[in-house]
């Protein structure tokens, strides 16, 4: 199978959940181990060495925004977060912590798969020459080259810098935080800087969207960032 020895280590305290994701992820070949607390799964993240970790948040030891902390002090390991919390700040703080993506139970087995191939993606090397394609949309970020349907686009140093950060980042949430801190350095006035990336994320929309008031490229997580749609 495509997915044989891609490994998934599954972080839940409820059993009848965890037998669920083992069974639907083992049958498209993933190999799967079980975790029921934050401890548990701060040891087989280390013994296990898992390619991608499913998280809870809700667990009896500790909070999983911890548990993303602790194994952020030590690998990039991609971090899924499955979880009945579906609150903007439950979701901000994941994410910021660390996270790659965010899903809130009750949740579709074909919707985390699909998320599972859009963070395994980002973990395959990559090549500088690669072009990043998804439906008429096209960066080349060697050339320093955007288009849709062959027509080049001319974006500011801004846009296109937020477009390779959501590029690099495909089929992730990129929290406001992140962008803002990864394109404007930190800014002191977070107010104003939200105000401006809005802005920005505007004007890049009426360059690259088919249609900028329903786009189908840069995607709004409201109250928490902006997602590239990946590539099929």
């Amino acid at each position: 199978m495509k997915n044989q020895g891609v490994r998934i280590l599954i972080v839940d305290d409820e059993k009848a959940i965890r037998r669920f994701l083992k069974a639907s992820l083992a049958s498209h070949g993933y190999a799967v181990i079980e975790a029921a607390s934050g401890t548990d799964a701060l040891e087989k993240s280390v013994s296990f060495h898992p390619d991608v970790v499913v998280l809870d948040l809700g667990l009896p030891d500790m909070d999983g925004v911890e548990v993303i902390r602790e194994v952020r002090k030590r690998a990039k390991t991609p971090i899924i977060i499955l979880s009945v919390r579906d609150e903007v700040n439950d979701k901000v703080a994941a994410l910021d912590a660390g996270a790659d993506d965010y899903l809130t139970k009750p949740f579709s087995i074909t919707e985390l798969l699909a998320r599972l191939k859009a963070v395994m993606r980002r973990l395959l090397p990559a090549d500088q020459e690669e072009i990043f394609r998804v439906g008429a949309l096209s960066m080349d970020a060697a050339r320093h080259r955007v288009t849709v349907k062959a027509d080049q686009i001319d974006l500011t140093p801004t846009e296109y810098d937020i477009l390779k950060l959501l590029v690099l980042n495909a089929g992730r949430i990129v929290t406001h935080k992140q962008i803002l801190e990864e394109v404007w350095n930190k800014p002191d006035d977070m107010e104003g800087a939200l105000h401006l990336l809005r802005v920005t994320i505007s004007n890049l929309r009426s360059k690259i969207e088919p249609d900028p008031d329903r786009p189908t490229y840069v995607l709004t997580e409201p109250g928490i960032g902006y997602r590239l749609r990946s590539a099929a």
